[in-house]
């Protein structure tokens, strides 16, 4: 029986007879490496309390954040423990059955900080997700329920919360930085969305065995009416309207180019705010992004797009189409942009996001179909569509350069915009 090292626990493997295996450690008596027949490997450490029980506790799994020297070590302090009298199982369980709303959220953001909960698509959460995650947190779910005990949450508390946050009992207008401030909102939309959330992280502590079962489960959560809204032709006109004055009266071209990318390419603002001229590939009429929500993603773009493109031009000291006033970075200001150029078109009801929702409304309208829409948008929607993606790419291109015509002949007051078909070989007319 060797000392377990990190080479020996990478090297273990399933046992063949469907059975779970322990290496235990030459080292430190009672101390091992647990392998499930699915290989999922974990530290363990068995051991006697002073009444002569025989018990076993969970260090944790083998990886971030326990290596095997790691694990070793909290196994020498639980062994100090147990040696002055305590339970570490007890303590642990009281540990759990004590657990506020709010300490469990901590636990919950710290192990999503450290990529261990899984978002969309079973990838780590992102930042910015993380972001929306612990305002959500700190707004909503811990003045309402962060005192509450975990255990002790039932459905009916769920559906409390969720009707308080509704009827607007978190909102709230809070200073955030100099001259800064967030408008904290209720509704049926934010309710939904932070509802979701709490079902997550409730079960987030059903994985890590603080609750048998999740009281959010089976909660019959609001419709969010934010899709019902989409720009008509009108707004369109309106908005392109806004941009040639804004363009005229010295807006940052940086926000006009990005509100004229927001509305012909369907993209996530997030998505424009980072894209870099790497991600263009105008030879292949698509943006490559390397990181959106969904992961990497391909997007089919109309010529329209690479017009707007071309009359950005490239600074050859940043990466970003849309850069920054001066160093390697983006152009931050694309929010307070939008807002002023949406006052001047008096859409201040439209946010970037209905502009992503009307460009998919738009396709609809023209009768595209929803795989070839939700190729167009980026969303992840299994692998039939992405065997359509891969067989009708021309198809694709030619969908998306018919939207954004098709916008893009709202916008500027002309609905029956040119629309040319994509063929090889053939040049576009001026």
């Amino acid at each position: 029986m060797p000392k377990l090292t990190k080479r020996i626990v990478d090297a273990a493997t399933p046992d063949p007879s469907g059975r779970q295996s322990i290496l235990w450690d030459a080292e430190v008596k009672g101390f091992g490496l647990r392998v499930t027949p699915a290989g999922v490997k974990s530290y363990i450490l068995n051991y006697r309390t002073a009444d002569g029980r025989e018990r076993r506790i969970t260090i944790g799994k083998h990886g971030s954040p326990w290596t095997c020297d790691e694990a070793r070590g909290r196994a020498v302090e639980l062994l100090r423990e147990i040696a002055a009298g305590n339970d570490p199982l007890d303590d642990k369980a009281a540990a759990k059955a004590a657990m506020t709303v709010k300490e469990l959220c901590k636990l919950y953001l710290d192990a999503a900080d450290k990529g261990m909960v899984m978002g969309k698509g079973g990838r780590a959460k992102k930042e910015s997700t993380l972001y929306i995650d612990r305002g959500r947190i700190d707004r909503h779910i811990i003045p309402l329920l962060g005192s509450r005990k975990v255990k002790d949450l039932t459905t009916p508390d769920i559906n409390r919360f969720m009707r308080d946050v509704t009827a607007g009992k978190t909102a709230v207008v809070e200073k955030t930085k100099a001259r800064g401030k967030a408008v904290v909102e209720g509704g049926a939309g934010t309710a939904s969305r932070t509802v979701g959330l709490l079902g997550g992280i409730l079960s987030f502590a059903v994985s890590e065995g603080i609750i048998a079962t999740n009281p959010a489960r089976g909660v019959k959560r609001p419709a969010d009416n934010r899709r019902d809204v989409r720009m008509s032709p009108e707004d369109y006109q309106k908005l392109g309207e806004a941009l040639k004055a804004a363009e005229e009266e010295a807006e940052a071209p940086q926000a006009v180019a990005a509100v004229w990318l927001l509305a012909l390419t369907g993209c996530r603002r997030g998505e424009i705010e980072a894209l870099k001229w790497s991600e263009v590939d105008e030879a292949g009429r698509c943006f490559r992004l390397k990181d959106s929500k969904e992961g990497a993603s391909v997007r089919p773009m109309g010529g329209p797009v690479f017009d707007v493109l071309k009359q950005i031009g490239r600074r050859d000291d940043c990466d970003f189409v849309n850069p920054g006033t001066s160093g390697n970075r983006p152009y931050g200001g694309v929010p307070q942009g939008w807002k002023r150029i949406a006052k001047r078109a008096g859409l201040l009801h439209i946010t970037p996001h209905i502009l992503r929702h009307s460009f998919a409304s738009v396709a609809n309208d023209m009768g595209f179909t929803e795989p070839t829409i939700a190729a167009m948008l980026g969303h992840s929607v299994g692998s039939v569509t992405g065997r359509y993606i891969h067989h009708l790419d021309s198809a694709l291109l030619a969908a998306a350069d018919r939207v954004a015509r098709r916008i893009q002949g709202f916008m500027i007051g002309k609905p029956a915009a040119e629309v040319v078909p994509i063929t090889k070989g053939r040049k576009r007319k001026a």
